[in-house]
């Protein structure tokens, strides 16, 4: 017994990690992070400008981008700054923490790669359009995708270009990886399946409607909502489309992209509203109504979902039922995402604040 209370005291400090958008390649939004209950606000930073782009937690460091693009390492205990890089604007993408190398896209159309440790830049890559995309990364490639209407994949050392992949519209949302396949939507309405190593497309599937949304990959199976106010699930193996979801009294788009735990699909609506499906055939397992549209994406840790919402609260709900368990009041929009490693919550907010929660 004593040896599980020292094991688990030691994960909740060391490990694991929040390295990407979304957490991990497959963007599951699922952490493993131990967090208290309830949350407490345990250090708060301004930056110049909002905070849209979602923070990684890499090794009690956390890597956080705001709009006027200062790329910032701080410390996870205290939240003292350790360095600051300067990129272009920065919205949407997030920092990608792999290997000792941060990357991050902003809208002057580059990706970035910064040294960890240092905030010295390694490389930069330069593409014709806007990144909104987040970086991901494996086996020493990053993927992402750009407004000029192409996926990249580049050498994560160099920056060298080993391919790209052309689409038929801005690609928005984070490339999810998972067994050797590139899964992107964006706004060609199209989910397609390229190869890691070649780009070559495997398959696509048809959304119907364009999406900036990244799709959730788990177990042969991907979710992602579209602007044509539909949630939808697909089958990987068979590429049959599984079910489709609309909520019948307030139909608005979905920009949040889902988390995918256990039986549960859980996103975001533009109707104010938190969604959780059931994953297997798309009926609503319960929904929670905010006071604005809920952009944020949702991350589950241990049956609790974490999300914001564009009426400045940050919601700790329960993942079987629904029932909020504890909020936090930003006074701003929250559209980025949550983060959670090594026992603490991050998040960052539209009046440019940082906040980290965990114990007292």
């Amino acid at each position: 017994m004593i040896i599980t209370i020292l094991f688990s005291a030691l994960l909740a400090l060391t490990g694991p990690d929040w390295p990407m958008f979304r957490g991990g390649p497959a963007l599951n939004g699922v952490s493993e992070a131990q967090l208290p209950a309830p949350l407490n606000l345990r250090w708060s930073r301004e930056a110049k400008d909002a905070y849209e782009s979602s923070p990684a937690i890499v090794g009690g460091v956390v890597y956080a981008a705001s709009m006027d693009g200062i790329l910032a390492a701080l410390d996870l205990t205290t939240g003292k700054l350790r360095w600051e890089y300067q990129a272009g604007p920065i919205q949407e993408s997030s920092p990608c923490v792999r290997a000792g190398m941060v990357y991050i896209g902003d809208l002057d159309g580059v990706l970035h790669a910064v040294d960890a440790a240092t905030g010295k830049k390694i490389w930069a890559f330069k593409t014709d359009g806007e990144i909104k995309s987040s970086p991901n990364w494996a086996e020493g490639r990053i993927y992402f995708g750009s407004y000029d209407q192409n996926v990249y994949c580049l050498d994560a050392i160099s920056g060298a270009l080993i391919w790209k992949f052309e689409t038929l519209g801005p690609v928005q949302g984070t490339p999810a990886i998972d067994r050797n396949r590139v899964f992107v939507s964006g706004c060609d309405g199209s989910l397609r399946a390229l190869d890691t190593a070649t780009g070559a497309q495997l398959f696509a599937l048809e959304l119907g409607d364009y999406t900036g949304a990244s799709a959730a990959i788990r177990d042969d199976q991907a979710f992602v909502g579209t602007f044509g106010n539909k949630v939808l699930g697909f089958d990987l193996n068979r590429r049959t489309q599984l079910w489709s979801y609309r909520n019948e009294t307030r139909e608005l788009p979905y920009y949040s992209s889902a988390a995918v735990a256990g039986n549960f699909v859980v996103l975001g609506g533009r109707d104010k509203i938190v969604h959780c499906l059931n994953r297997s055939n798309g009926k609503e397992e319960w929904n929670f109504p905010t006071r604005a549209r809920v952009d944020s994406s949702p991350l589950v840790s241990a049956g609790r979902v974490f999300i914001g919402s564009n009426d400045g609260m940050l919601y700790e709900l329960d993942l079987d039922t629904g029932k909020k368990n504890w909020e936090f009041n930003a006074g701003a929009p929250l559209i980025a995402s949550p983060a959670a490693a090594q026992g603490n919550l991050v998040i960052g907010s539209q009046d440019g604040v940082l906040y980290c929660f965990g114990s007292k």
